[in-house]
């Protein structure tokens, strides 16, 4: 997980469709490890999969509101802290 986020289902990964994108991925977290002054890096590599989208009421979470009600803004850039957690 990441912050307050604990658990296998906030675990991060990198899935890839091909061997470049593969190897692209590989290199850059080679050189995120390098740059740490961590031992390790949690972080998931793997071939993509098939993906099954979320049903539709899962779709635009902090658009609609969240636990809150209160739409979050989904524009690119946005800096809003997410209240999604209520």
């Amino acid at each position: 997980g990441q912050g307050g986020d604990v658990g296998s289902q906030y675990n991060t990964a990198i899935y890839y469709h091909t061997k470049e994108q593969q190897l692209v991925a590989q290199q850059k977290l080679e050189q995120v490890l390098k740059a740490s002054s961590s031992s390790s890096i949690a972080t998931e590599l793997g071939q993509a999969q098939i993906f099954w989208p979320a049903e539709k009421y899962h779709q635009q979470y902090l658009e609609r509101g969240g636990r809150t009600g209160v739409p979050q803004s989904v524009e690119k850039g946005n800096t809003d802290t997410i209240r999604c957690y209520g």
